[in-house]
């Protein structure tokens, strides 16, 4: 397992919905933006099915999920956060999408991009499947130059792919020190509370700290795998 690398003078999240990002590489985002690391988000879907209320306003749904997206930023370190005009649970890694994710990535010219690994298996979601796809398609295109030359824009080749979720991880960022910015990250996504956090009030601290352990034990977790006391694991793909 390779461990920590050099901090990248820029970083670009690709993710799903608001709130992956931070479930899955908060605590090293907050790692590289604490040592001067300038942290890039981009969000593929509006996260409009975030609910389990038949009964919601989607429309202020995702005007609230973005603005919960920019606090959780600015909990991590600040950054850029931007949003694909795609709706949440029809997101496909078709060709026109894929142009757009490759036009962000040569517009923050990220050193390194993290995705969800498209590759693992037996899993639900399919905008995870999808932004999965896009991260790595996009990569492609991007670094590539008779790839979408209506851009305009120059192309680019990050240094390093760091897939998540990965079912056989490569490498570990060490996380020690960022646990609680994680969960203050997570904690800023106050829709997600009954379907992600498993917290039915909000004012109640008692299930506040539940969740902190919760996003501590599966720090550890990855730690154990990696030899180290807290970590964020992935599949490394490099160079690109």
């Amino acid at each position: 397992m390779n461990h920590d690398l050099p901090t990248p003078s820029v970083a670009l999240a690709i993710v799903a919905h608001p709130d992956d990002a931070e479930f899955q590489c908060g605590a090293t985002l907050a790692k590289w933006a604490a040592s001067g690391c300038e942290v890039h988000h981009l969000v593929c879907t509006d996260g409009s099915k975030g609910t389990w209320d038949p009964n919601c306003d989607q429309v202020a749904l995702v005007a609230l999920r973005q603005e919960e997206q920019r606090a959780a930023a600015l909990r991590l370190g600040g950054g850029d956060v931007r949003f694909l005009p795609r709706v949440d649970g029809e997101l496909d890694s078709d060709l026109e999408t894929r142009s757009l994710v490759a036009r962000v990535i040569r517009d923050v010219r990220p050193t390194v991009v993290l995705g969800h690994d498209p590759w693992k298996r037996y899993r639900l979601h399919p905008d995870h499947r999808s932004a999965g796809q896009l991260a790595v398609d996009g990569v492609v295109a991007a670094r590539d130059p008779f790839f979408f030359p209506e851009h305009g824009l120059a192309h680019h080749r990050p240094d390093a792919l760091l897939l998540f979720e990965a079912d056989e991880p490569d490498h570990a960022e060490d996380t020690s020190g960022f646990e609680d910015i994680k969960t203050a990250a997570l904690l800023e996504h106050v829709s997600q509370f009954v379907t992600t956090h498993d917290i039915t009030d909000p004012a109640d601290e008692a299930q506040r700290q539940r969740f902190a352990r919760w996003v501590n034990g599966s720090l550890a977790a990855g730690g154990e795998i990696a030899g180290l006391e807290s970590a964020e694991l992935y599949k490394l793909i490099a160079p690109l």
